[in-house]
């Protein structure tokens, strides 16, 4: 597989994931995600807003939210996010990563 192949597939590949968790499973919440895959939809948009620095392109972390959300971060919130448990909270001090 050549380079340019290979670089169109990883792209398909992550807008299909980016797909699958805003516009088919937006009611998984990014709380539970991290507890139980240690990314999520936040991580994914900071990975974006990272990769578009590195070749040059300024992108603030709100940018990069409304660029992956497809909407303002507080929009998300707004339709899909809700409240989190303690035992939630409780899961993710166990197993946030240190960049979270």
């Amino acid at each position: 597989m050549d380079d340019l192949t290979q670089l169109r597939i990883e792209a398909a590949a992550f807008r299909r994931l980016r797909q699958h968790l805003i516009e088919e499973r937006p009611e998984v919440q990014n709380i539970d995600l991290m507890n139980m895959a240690g990314f999520c939809r936040n991580c994914l948009s900071r990975w974006y807003m990272e990769a578009a620095n590195a070749e040059g392109i300024e992108m603030s972390k709100d940018e990069a939210r409304e660029a992956y959300y497809g909407m303002p971060m507080a929009e998300w919130k707004a339709k899909y996010q809700t409240e989190a448990s303690a035992e939630q909270l409780a899961t993710f001090e166990k197993v946030k990563p240190d960049d979270a």
